[in-house]
């Protein structure tokens, strides 16, 4: 795999403060990625930002390389083709020289102000810790995947089936529960949006590479707390996410999704499950997966 890393030849060596790098991986983002660029670029934190191109029009991949070289602050990855987004954000860390991360999708707009509150949180947090935002969509609701409980197969079978009227307290996702005041621990977030120090990163080896798109952020959520780390939901910094930017089709979203949820529960709960109830499990998840296709016609 051949990757291309294009940086400003006269960028400086990285002082002692507290620094952090904010990974962005792109595959046919559109037009918002241009503003997601912009707007980590006007924070005042000192920062870098690692863009890596899984997929982006000639003309995108030719702006970016020109304004890696103009900007000392971004590092542009390109030429690899679309590795997927765990080894996409994995090569992103690789490159990345902060002492904290920042996972953030290309389609997310960071507020003011946003990494000087990530970074007051995590000097007030026992390490390691993960940190989430607040996620709204173009309409300025809740996103469902910036507050979870952990994937398991009984939160997954609720959500599922739409019976968290009748287990509010077992569902997997919270948007519509009230939002908290104040720093929050939670037992999942969404991988839209994950800040952490490198250190912790590395130290439970990154995103799982098995995981194409799709569920390697729950995954990565059950992992930190495996090994000891706390996650936690942070409701003043409010990012939009506005999502469904990217060119790939519903079919080809589905499948990966369905191999996510097949691989997260192979990997964490193995021990738990007779091959027959995995095998009725995992064409649950298919079938799952055909009927949303056939629902969005493509």
């Amino acid at each position: 795999m051949g990757v291309n890393v294009i940086v400003n030849p006269d960028r400086p060596i990285m002082s002692t403060h507290p620094t952090i790098s904010i990974i962005m991986v792109s595959y046919f983002t559109g037009p918002v990625l241009e503003r997601s660029i912009a707007a980590v670029l006007a924070q005042t934190v000192p920062c870098e930002l690692v863009l890596v191109d899984n997929g982006n029009p000639p003309e995108v991949t030719e702006q970016l390389k020109h304004q890696s070289l103009a900007d000392h602050r971004l590092t542009f990855l390109t030429g690899h083709g679309n590795v997927g987004f765990s080894k996409g954000c994995n090569l992103g860390a690789k490159a990345a020289r902060g002492e904290y991360l920042l996972f953030l999708n290309p389609d997310s707009l960071l507020p003011d102000g946003a990494l000087e509150r990530l970074l007051v949180h995590a000097a007030a947090l026992p390490r390691p810790c993960l940190i989430g935002a607040r996620l709204l969509d173009g309409q300025g609701r809740d996103q469902r995947g910036c507050r979870r409980a952990l994937l398991t197969p009984k939160t997954a079978l609720i959500e599922a089936l739409h019976l968290h009227r009748l287990f509010p307290r077992e569902r997997l996702n919270y948007h519509e529960e009230p939002v908290p005041e104040r720093l929050t621990p939670i037992p999942a977030i969404s991988g839209a949006f994950m800040f952490l120090a490198a250190a912790d990163f590395w130290r439970i080896n990154g995103f799982d590479e098995g995981y194409f798109l799709h569920v390697e952020d729950l995954d990565l959520c059950w992992r930190f707390r495996q090994a000891g780390g706390k996650i936690y939901f942070a409701p003043d910094i409010v990012v939009t996410h506005i999502g469904g930017t990217s060119k790939a089709t519903s079919a080809f979203i589905e499948k990966h999704k369905a191999a996510g949820f097949k691989r997260y529960f192979k990997m964490n709960f193995k021990d738990s499950f007779s091959k027959l109830l995995f095998l009725f499990i995992a064409v649950a998840i298919d079938i799952r997966a055909y009927i949303i296709v056939l629902k969005k016609g493509s």
